[in-house]
């Protein structure tokens, strides 16, 4: 099983001297929160995230005061997305300082579900990073052309580094994953750590959920978390029906002036 090459375990968050941050970024399909909400917020928990990037977040009755418990459940609280985002959604914890956030709707396909982007733009300490969570379409074309306006959107958001990180539907050798990859670091592809496969949560055969970094975020591991604290392979399995991504990105200082 691939590991970081420097530990067996995840670098835990810090500031350091110089200003630059390790940030620990979760990446998660919750299944609108449909299975046992007490295993995913113990999966969560243990994960010790500074960002969590929801997909299929609660989208309908009550769906903030849904995503609300969850985050508190969890140790986060609510950044932004959810309904207002077609189902992303962002939860951060009290590290994170906050800069703006922005929900984004695409463009309807007639007969296809809506899909959107969450997205922010955070700091910590002398780090400002730019984040993103998205769920790519079911159908080929729609997906690669959400592919292109992830980057798009990620570009926009004005930022040195960014973070994005999301179900995409597809592996790594489809059109769209390749699309993205292209451009930005695929984490598990810069050092892998952890588990691959993310579905499903029984037998995991596919690696469809991934994180992508821009250049120049240092990626120091990511992967399925294995052998979480206080979490048995029952919660991974009830919580939801896809694995967790789990990365430590070292975020540089964004120059003073």
């Amino acid at each position: 099983m691939p590991t970081s090459p420097t530990a067996s375990e995840l670098p835990n968050s810090r500031t350091e001297a110089d200003g630059s941050a390790v940030v620990r970024v979760l990446s998660y399909n919750i299944r609108s929160m449909r299975d046992d909400t007490a295993a995913l917020a113990r999966v969560i928990s243990a994960c010790a995230p500074d960002l969590v990037l929801v997909q299929e977040a609660p989208r309908f009755f009550r769906w903030r005061k849904k995503l609300a418990r969850l985050a508190a459940a969890s140790g986060q609280v609510i950044l932004t997305g959810g309904g207002t985002a077609a189902g992303p959604a962002v939860l951060c914890n009290l590290r994170a300082t906050v800069e703006r956030t922005e929900d984004v709707l695409l463009p309807l396909t007639p007969g296809l579900h809506r899909r959107g982007f969450a997205t922010a733009v955070v700091r910590f300490g002398g780090a400002r990073l730019g984040v993103l969570s998205a769920h790519l379409s079911l159908r080929p074309d729609e997906r690669y052309a959400q592919a292109g306006l992830l980057l798009d959107r990620l570009a926009g958001l004005g930022t040195a580094h960014a973070v994005a990180g999301g179900d995409l539907n597809e592996p790594p050798e489809g059109p769209g994953f390749r699309r993205i990859a292209e451009h930005l670091q695929d984490g598990w592809a810069a050092r892998a750590w952890g588990g691959e496969q993310t579905f499903g949560a029984t037998a995991p055969v596919r690696r469809i959920d991934a994180l992508f970094a821009t250049p120049g975020v240092e990626v120091l591991g990511c992967g399925v978390p294995l052998g979480l604290p206080g979490v048995t392979g029952n919660d991974l399995r009830a919580a939801t029906d896809h694995l967790p991504v789990l990365a430590a990105l070292r975020i540089p200082a964004e120059p003073a002036g």
